[in-house]
């Protein structure tokens, strides 16, 4: 390469190295007089730049020219650790002159732990679901299977998998859902005495079944394994082997499998259909150990934000919250982390916050929405508080107008809330939870405004092993009828546009508590913006 190219080559790595570090090319020239020293010269008819002579002895040309690609390496070298030293200065610099640099994270972290961990008094009487409760689950399937004149329910892993085998998605396959099928059927099988218990078949590849019996799944007896090989059709296996290869066997599947399973298990023969209402009904509804998880879990997460608000201080970034109450749920035994959304006011006037969130900072003024769930022994908890940091008035009549009209908001939601709940009686239409939350919402708007046009979302959801389940609480869903033990969150909300947005969500029982009380799994409810 002749020198000026090789000059004009250097200079070009050096610019191309600062935009890389630095987002865009450098403004300042590099001078030729300042890099020239590292120049190397090679010859045009070298194969490699340290060659052997034919001699086989080193010349000292080939010597000084190795020397010269040395310190041009070298330079080149100490240039990119340069730079990279100056990108990493300053990106600390910027870092440290970010609003919360005044806070103690440490401090506040330490403070928001202590405080939980001073009661755990919510994990009482949770306990992992037992074996004999998923053959039970299997079992109340069945007998719903044979009354409706089913043939079978085929599922893939996933939550509704997860619930009748306690396998999860990620239990079978932690990389991706992939290509080959595993399933879990289940039949209703008739004995001498009428009663109908299940009859689960896995179906799996030949050479994933040592660990499908692996995986601890509960059954009465050894796993009942269809294998199939790669070369052969699976579908085709499963109604030969588990159905006697009579075709037209009506079989469930619900809206986890995925198209190409439902499609493969139609082209063998089988008749497939949607959920049904009573089959749905059987996950709906809890038992008395699932309604303990979900306190437990639920409960604990609330208090996780309720131990926290007293240590945050003015000046900490939306991201730093996430940080703090992620590590205060984990602080908690058996806690694994869901999600966890922290918007303060503005970013809280869209219910789950815009593409960019986590960099405001934190003033006593400022409303917190925090909605965030976590996982317990496989049950979801979801909840949302709203809250200020600041010390709370005397009286109302202290507040500020910008105060002034958080608190009503935050009344008005809190009311609204109440209002719904009031309707989680069995026998209920699902449609009646929301439609209360929205006349209260309209009645206690200001003169000349409905806040209900600011409710932009419905009123709640199903919650069990999975955060969102139906059945589904909003204005439009005026079939569903409220079963007992059915579970849900309450969270209506108001959000103001580009000023800030308050919600509350908590989680009921549908029961028939004689003395009209409502049944709330995430423990005592928000009482005002001072005390979430």
């Amino acid at each position: 390469m002749p020198r000026d190219e090789e000059m004009a080559f250097l200079l070009r790595e050096i610019d191309l190295d600062r935009w890389r570090h630095q987002g865009q090319p450098s403004n300042t020239p590099v001078s030729s007089d300042s890099v020239s020293f590292h120049l190397g010269r090679r010859k045009s008819n070298s194969s490699h730049f340290l060659g052997r002579p034919d001699s086989g002895q080193v010349s000292r040309t080939t010597f000084l020219q190795g020397l010269r690609f040395c310190v041009l390496f070298g330079t080149i070298i100490g240039l990119r650790a340069l730079l990279h030293l100056a990108w990493n200065t300053a990106y600390r610099f910027c870092t440290a002159s970010s609003p919360s640099a005044g806070v103690n994270l440490a401090a506040v972290q330490q403070c928001t732990i202590e405080n939980l961990q001073r009661d755990l008094s919510f994990l009482k009487g949770a306990q992992p679901i037992t074996v004999s409760e998923f053959i039970q689950r299997q079992d109340r399937l069945a007998a719903v299977l044979y009354q409706t004149g089913i043939d079978a329910f085929i599922v893939e892993p996933g939550y509704t998998f997860q619930y009748y085998s306690n396998v999860s998605q990620q239990d079978w396959e932690p990389w991706e859902p992939e290509e080959r099928p595993f399933l879990m059927v289940m039949q209703p099988s008739i004995h001498d005495d009428d009663t109908v218990t299940a009859k689960t078949t896995y179906l799996a590849a030949h050479f994933e079944e040592d660990r499908v019996r692996q995986l601890g799944i509960p059954s009465r007896s050894a796993l009942d394994i269809i294998t199939w090989e790669e070369s052969s059709n699976p579908y085709s296996e499963l109604l030969s082997k588990a159905f006697g290869n009579a075709k037209g066997q009506s079989v469930v599947v619900d809206e986890e499998m995925r198209d190409f399973l439902v499609r493969g298990l139609s082209s063998a023969g089988f008749k497939t259909i949607g959920l049904t209402p009573d089959i749905e009904a059987i996950r709906q509804q809890k038992t008395s150990s699932e309604m303990s998880i979900l306190r437990a879990v639920n409960t604990g997460t609330v208090e996780a934000i309720r131990a926290m608000r007293p240590c945050l201080r003015a000046g900490l970034l939306e991201k730093d919250v996430i940080s703090i109450l992620n590590n205060a749920l984990l602080s908690i035994p058996g806690f694994s982390l869901f999600f966890n959304l922290v918007l303060f006011d503005s970013n809280a006037a869209l219910p789950h916050g815009g593409k960019a969130t986590g960099a405001l900072a934190l003033t006593p003024t400022t409303v917190v929405l925090i909605d965030v769930g976590a996982h317990y022994f496989g049950y979801s908890s979801d909840i949302t508080r709203s809250f200020i940091i600041g010390e709370p008035p005397n009286t109302l009549e202290e507040l500020s107008a910008d105060l002034s009209l958080k608190q009503r908001v935050f009344s008005t939601v809190l009311a609204a809330q109440t209002a719904s709940v009031a309707h989680f009686r069995p026998g209920q239409v699902a449609a009646n939870v929301d439609l209360a939350a929205r006349a209260t919402i309209t009645r206690l708007s200001p003169a000349g405004q409905n806040w209900a046009s600011r409710f932009t979302h419905r009123v709640g959801h199903g919650i069990g092993i999975k955060a969102h389940e139906s059945p589904y609480l909003h204005s439009g869903n005026t079939k569903t009828l409220l079963r007992e033990n059915m579970t849900f969150t309450s969270e209506p909300g108001i959000y103001l546009p580009r000023q800030f947005g308050v919600r509350t969500e908590d989680v009921f029982a549908v029961t028939r508590e004689k003395n009209g009380e409502v049944v709330c799994l995430s423990g005592r409810g928000a009482r005002s913006l001072w005390d979430p």
